[in-house]
């Protein structure tokens, strides 16, 4: 008996002992994690926007997890679990479409891929926004929200790439995966605004970065112009805001192009900054990711500031995005589509001019 109960407590130390070296590098880890989750992306210059070390929004609102705080355990949980919650299938059936190999002249072709993937094509030119054709955006691949609509074009019926645009490093915008088998695949000119490079230079991928107001020249007659937006960035957690945050003008002979990436409506300053490069024949709206509006309104917008978005700057015609492939936010699947349609005959524009569409339908743009 007394023997037996030796054991007993020897192995109840052991155990006892593990426990204290497992909390106790559990604790390590966690003070140590900007050792190894921060990364410095960018040196430059202090700017409105620009502290020295991180990046910021002019107007002082960081939006949802731009500070150090993070966007909340229960946002976190979501994304790692993929947790779809109610209005949202499992999958939604895709017929995937191929696109013709080029669109000459000012004719305009638009395909939605899904979320902000869009594929425009005129003037011989084939342009890509921020591509992604993974199945699960997050670190590593292993964690984070699952796709519900697969990409409406396969990425191997994909035609050749000319020009990428990458509005900011969040995983359901910049997937490096993609991004290294299109450039392995066709050395397109990839344009993105700064720090981001670095991250896939990390990766073997070439990429020019600039700041708001930079631009980058494309073709004669053809440039792009990076645009102010209210965001923030973020890989790992604790790299926070070291990399900037963009929308993008593409000036073309036939009408300029918007996308205003990842945004929140912020102060209206950076509308009326993009409204400048216009006149847009199209723009490219977010218009989902949104609910709840307390948490998300300081980076995202919702279908009816996007409509107020397109009156603001001019456009003649829009293409809602970012919606209805990943669940993000806590609102039905196609709720964005819906309100976006309120939104519109509230403000009495014609559905025509500001539409969506299935995944890898082709619009030609008016």
């Amino acid at each position: 008996m007394m023997r037996s109960m030796v054991r007993v407590k020897k192995t109840a130390a052991r155990v006892a002992a593990i426990l204290l070296l497992l909390l106790t590098l559990g604790m390590i880890a966690w003070v140590a994690r900007p050792l190894y989750l921060d990364h410095i992306y960018y040196r430059g210059s202090v700017s409105n926007h620009f502290d020295g070390q991180r990046f910021f929004n002019p107007e002082g609102e960081q939006g949802t997890g731009g500070d150090r705080n993070g966007p909340g355990l229960g946002r976190i949980f979501a994304l790692i679990t993929g947790d779809r919650g109610p209005g949202w299938p499992n999958s939604v059936p895709v017929a995937s479409t191929i696109p013709p190999e080029r669109i000459a002249g000012s004719a305009m072709r638009v395909t939605w891929i899904g979320h902000s993937t869009v594929l425009v094509q005129t003037q011989g030119l084939n342009i890509l926004t921020d591509p992604v054709w993974v199945d699960k955006v997050g670190p590593l691949g292993l964690v984070g929200a699952s796709r519900v609509r697969p990409p409406g074009v396969r990425l191997a019926d994909l035609p050749k790439i000319d020009l990428i645009l990458i509005s900011h490093n969040h995983y359901d915008h910049m997937d490096v995966a993609t991004l290294r088998t299109l450039w392995n695949r066709d050395r397109p000119l990839i344009v993105t605004s700064l720090g981001n490079d670095a991250i896939l230079k990390d990766h073997g991928i070439a990429a020019q970065a600039r700041d708001w107001g930079g631009r980058v020249g494309v073709r004669p007659g053809i440039t792009v112009i990076i645009e102010r937006a209210h965001h923030w960035s973020s890989r790992w957690g604790e790299d926070r805001n070291r990399a900037l945050w963009s929308g993008f003008t593409v000036t073309l002979p036939g009408g300029n192009i918007f996308y205003a990436g990842d945004t929140g409506q912020g102060d209206g300053s950076w509308i009326r900054s993009a409204a400048k490069d216009g006149p847009f024949r199209l723009a490219l709206l977010p218009i989902g990711a949104f609910h709840p509006r307390k948490v998300f309104s300081g980076n995202h917008i919702d279908p009816q500031q996007s409509v107020q978005v397109f009156r603001d700057i001019g456009a003649r015609h829009a293409l809602g995005v970012h919606w209805g492939t990943f669940k993000l936010t806590e609102e039905e699947m196609n709720e964005p589509k819906i309100e976006l349609a309120d939104a519109l005959k509230a403000a009495k524009i014609s559905a025509g001019r500001f539409i969506t569409t299935e995944v890898g339908q082709g619009w030609m743009v008016p």
